[in-house]
């Protein structure tokens, strides 16, 4: 058992936890649904015993109670949590955003808030008034640091046109059939850590695909699962990684994806194997069928 999850530095000099515990996904909840979901509070406070400390929610996946409950029946120290959370339907009113998120979170403040997709802006200027609020929530101490979700590098060099303060992270979904093209290198030369989600697809929705029997061959090789060794090459292409599931020994198996690493041959070929495929899980209504930004 991993007793504490490594760290990276992001650009603010805040530590983040590199594997993050996410309650998008299968735990989303419909805009009507109110009712407390125990089954995700369990959960939550299961990965939580298992030592994850890196928490990840959003105001639209509807969640944010529930995880707020998860962190305060674990008793555990604020500052002992790395606490994410987005805003995506209350966007034109970011300030007031993170204050009914921090209500329903139960805490003070989030240690990452994320703009949680661009496509809400019709003109640059929007982008731009959007991080503008959002760096009244950094000043105001609300959220430790800041950051988007699913932007392009078109959508990063409008922010930053005005930013005073460089976007921490980007969480955008990364798997070797979804590469981004450039985007990671741009994200390297501004000093923006890649937070990578949907990193299990090629094995849980894209099957069949040509990185089927190298993803065998290396499990059988480290004695872990095709999970853990995807995992573990987002985390060695320098991104930090979100997963999730209802499982706890498959959360508690993920952990395993810190304590190893994969060569640089082995990192490379899984990502010049997944060149050869092309497979977007989430917002494909912005995209082309054939769109790899």
């Amino acid at each position: 058992m991993v007793n504490e999850i490594p760290t990276t530095l992001l650009n603010d000099g805040t530590s983040v936890p590199i594997l993050g515990y996410g309650t998008g996904t299968a735990w989303y909840k419909k805009s009507d649904d109110t009712e407390i979901n125990r089954e995700l509070v369990d959960a939550a406070k299961n990965a939580i015993d298992l030592g994850y400390n890196h928490l990840d929610g959003a105001e639209v996946y509807g969640t944010e109670e529930e995880l707020g409950l998860a962190i305060q029946e674990a008793n555990r120290p604020r500052d002992s949590h790395f606490v994410t959370t987005k805003v995506h339907t209350s966007i034109a009113d970011i300030p007031a955003a993170i204050d009914i998120s921090l209500k329903k979170l139960r805490v003070d403040y989030v240690d990452l808030y994320l703009i949680h997709a661009p496509f809400f802006a019709k003109t640059e200027s929007e982008l731009q008034m959007a991080w503008a609020a959002m760096e009244q929530v950094h000043a105001s101490g609300k959220a430790r640091s800041i950051g988007v979700s699913n932007f392009l590098q078109s959508h990063l060099e409008s922010i930053l046109k005005t930013a005073k303060v460089i976007p921490a992270v980007n969480q955008i979904e990364f798997h070797p059939y979804l590469q981004h093209g450039g985007l990671l290198s741009f994200h390297e030369s501004k000093g923006i850590k890649a937070v990578g989600y949907a990193g299990l697809v090629p094995i849980t929705r894209a099957r069949g695909g040509p990185l089927d029997p190298l993803l065998s061959a290396l499990a059988t090789k480290y004695a872990v699962s095709e999970s853990e060794i995807l995992l573990r090459w987002t985390l060695d292409r320098g991104c930090v990684a979100i997963t999730t599931s209802s499982k706890e020994a498959r959360l508690a198996s993920y952990l395993r994806s810190v304590t190893f690493k994969l060569t640089p041959q082995e990192i490379a070929e899984i990502s010049q194997l997944g060149q050869e495929h092309h497979y977007r899980a989430f917002w494909r209504e912005k995209f082309a069928a054939d769109d790899r930004s």
